[in-house]
């Protein structure tokens, strides 16, 4: 782990029992639809190890000169948990209960500015936590207004520096082997821009509803009745 420039003490330990954790609603409508879709390619293209994690709006905790602090992304992906699955029904704390965020991802709309936040004093604005106390590798942002995709890799100097996408407008995240970026198009009754995953052939991961229509529409170019097998 990179060095911080800010005098931290950073602690990992278990969030205590009766800490009150927030409570707040989603900003959009879409926010959880948008982190189902993510999860789904995910999982029914075979990427997912059974001792890997995705959170949606849950807490991940480090314990930061003597104050607990807590976020919750939209979305985040930790590679491996070292614990019982049992063991973060409540919250997650890296390095303690397994590995450090690899991406973690936030929404909104109409006007962001928490996500920027890079203030260092508690609590700590989600930027600076995510860049400076957990260091995640990746960080997107998504403005669901304008369908604008933001993505930032940490850089040696422990500083988030923005991404330009490919020609593809997609961003590769070579530990997962896959790249993100945004699809237009229809999911549970929304129109409209959805982050999606291609592997590394430039393939995209299907959601199952997906991959269940193209398999009956290959069973019908059979002869087969999908709805009789």
């Amino acid at each position: 782990m990179v060095a911080s420039p800010y005098k931290l003490d950073i602690r990992w330990e278990k969030l205590p029992d009766d800490f009150i954790l927030p409570d707040d609603p989603v900003d959009n409508i879409a926010q959880p639809a948008l982190a189902a879709a993510l999860t789904d390619a995910l999982t029914i293209a075979g990427y997912l190890a059974a001792d890997a994690l995705i959170t949606t709006n849950y807490g991940i905790c480090a314990t930061v000169n003597d104050k607990v602090v807590v976020n919750a992304p939209d979305w985040a992906y930790i590679p491996r948990i070292s614990v019982p699955r049992d063991a973060v029904h409540r919250s997650y704390t890296p390095q303690l209960q397994g590995d450090l965020p690899l991406i973690v991802m936030e929404f909104w709309s109409d006007e962001g500015g928490s996500e920027y936040s890079i203030k260092p004093t508690y609590p700590p604005g989600k930027w600076f936590f995510y860049e400076q106390v957990l260091q995640v590798p990746y960080y997107a942002l998504f403005d669901l207004t304008s369908s604008n995709l933001e993505f930032y890799r940490l850089e040696d100097e422990q500083r988030y520096k923005i991404v330009a996408p490919d020609e593809a407008g997609r961003y590769w995240i070579s530990e997962m082997n896959l790249s993100l970026g945004g699809w237009s198009g229809q999911r549970e009754n929304r129109d409209g821009t959805w982050l999606c995953w291609w592997d590394a052939d430039g393939k995209l991961l299907l959601w199952g509803n997906e991959k269940a229509e193209r398999l009956a529409e290959r069973l019908r170019s059979l002869g087969v009745d999908p709805d009789k097998v």
